[in-house]
């Protein structure tokens, strides 16, 4: 009998279907990958779905939905029972980007099957690779996964010997992860930044991302700075870029004098899926050392310079 898998988080699918597998996927959350959304039911939801809220108003919506204890994504039960999975992928990494565990263990208790629940809980970039090769051997075809990454590595190997062979020096940089409050990076972006030539010290290695004052930032005054907000598309991000460019030491910045501030599409970074990262990396090589990298033509829409952007978003 062939098995059915859910995937609860958008990187699992993304990894399911760059593997092949995803005949064996049926179940899926609202934010997943387009091609997913087109050809699967969702099942997890969340209740600020279709809404526009701002920063600073999402920030308060999620720090006061954590006071109390609740979750703001839910699962729709009587299409998981439809369904019926024997495995579905959940994570712990962030009760605020996607369902938690938790929260789908007690959706899962209800099901006359019980399926087997595979968190995913990277916190490096080796971790994030590793998830891949989890995916595949629950989903019985480890040597998917082993090919898929494979192909992944040498992409990464190629801007490593580049960056060797001209021995570059690393960039000091900054990727933020939120703008109001402003947030470091952390967990696999740092890894990622390594690879591609840079190095953040405001970041936190395989932790979470936290609250980072303006003023620590200034003193630090990146060379190249990116901007991610976590779930914000470049152009969701120039909507709001004003937080920055409105505040007194803007001007001053390194990054900004040099014309070295970029916007990137979050899933290049928050998203953590193996081959997303990857592209991330890439990008990043570009924009770290541009004499010796260009953007790959795939990933010429998922990036925007600063200096670039029309004046009402600035």
């Amino acid at each position: 009998m062939i098995m059915t898998a859910s995937s609860f988080l958008p990187a699992a699918t993304k990894m399911i279907y760059d593997m092949g597998l995803q005949h064996l996927l049926q179940g899926i959350t609202f934010e997943c990958p387009h091609e997913a959304l087109e050809e699967k039911q969702k099942v997890v939801r969340c209740v600020l779905e279709g809404n526009n809220y701002s920063s600073t108003e999402i920030d308060k919506i999620f720090s006061a939905s954590k006071a109390q204890g609740k979750s703001l994504y839910y699962v729709d039960e009587e299409v998981l029972q439809a369904i019926s999975p024997d495995v579905i992928f959940t994570q712990d990494v962030c009760e605020v980007c996607q369902i938690d565990t938790a929260c789908t263990a007690a959706a899962v208790a209800k099901l006359e099957k019980q399926p087997q629940l595979i968190p995913l809980t990277p916190n490096t970039l080796h971790d994030v690779f590793n998830t891949a090769v989890t995916i595949a051997t629950a989903m019985g075809s480890e040597e998917a996964a082993y090919t898929y990454l494979a192909a992944l590595q040498n992409r990464i190997d190629a801007i490593i010997d580049g960056l060797r062979l001209h021995k570059a020096p690393p960039k000091r940089v900054m990727v933020m992860e939120w703008l109001a409050p402003i947030y470091n990076c952390g967990h696999w972006i740092p890894y990622q930044i390594a690879y591609a030539g840079g190095i953040d010290m405001l970041s936190n290695p395989g932790g979470d991302s936290i609250v980072t004052m303006w003023e620590k930032i200034v003193k630090y005054d990146p060379e190249v700075l990116v901007i991610a907000p976590c779930g914000f598309t470049i152009s969701r991000a120039g909507e709001e870029i004003h937080l920055l460019t409105e505040k007194k030491e803007w001007d001053q910045l390194t990054a900004v004098r040099n014309n070295a501030v970029f916007l990137a599409d979050y899933d290049l970074f928050t998203q953590p899926s193996a081959s997303t990262l990857t592209d991330g990396i890439e990008l990043m090589a570009a924009l770290f050392n541009p004499n010796l990298f260009t953007v790959p033509a795939h990933l010429q829409h998922k990036y925007r310079p600063l200096h670039q952007l029309t004046p009402a978003h600035v």
